[in-house]
């Protein structure tokens, strides 16, 4: 999500965002950091030196994961290209990480009606989810 916000240009943004994260408001699942693994940018060295902050699933998100692909549409979450390619996909493990914690996702996407991403899936299974600009906005933060 931060991706090309770059610290030497934001650095009050990832002083905020380093803050939330000490204080573990900000979370995120190991398969995150696997779909960002081996990339050559800063935010693939942000998950190298903070590899606690990807917590492994527990066994209710491994149950919750399960039923979001249940939904032959939401089994879109996965691409071809992923499947064949076996490359990790860490939505489905997000939404089921805030589900576990009664936690809010934190999206780029939108919802989209009739879609397979992140809001559809929160909205079907009643999780809270808001768009990055909203996030900055309930935490104030300004730069």
């Amino acid at each position: 999500m931060f991706k090309y916000y770059y610290p030497e240009r934001f650095p009050s943004l990832w002083k905020k965002f380093d803050q939330l994260v000490d204080e573990e408001q900000i979370i995120s699942v190991k398969e995150v950091s696997r779909e960002l693994e081996g990339q050559d940018d800063l935010l693939s060295q942000w998950v190298k030196d903070n590899k606690s902050f990807f917590q492994l699933p527990a066994t209710d998100e491994l149950l919750t994961v399960t039923e979001i692909f249940k939904i032959p549409h939401f089994q879109t979450l996965i691409r071809k290209q992923e499947l064949l390619g076996g490359k990790p996909v860490a939505d489905p493990f997000v939404i089921a990480k805030a589900k576990s914690i009664g936690g809010c996702v934190i999206t780029t996407e939108k919802y989209k009606e009739n879609a397979a991403q992140i809001p559809n899936v929160c909205k079907r299974f009643n999780i809270p989810c808001m768009d990055l600009e909203r996030f900055m906005k309930e935490e104030d933060w300004t730069f």
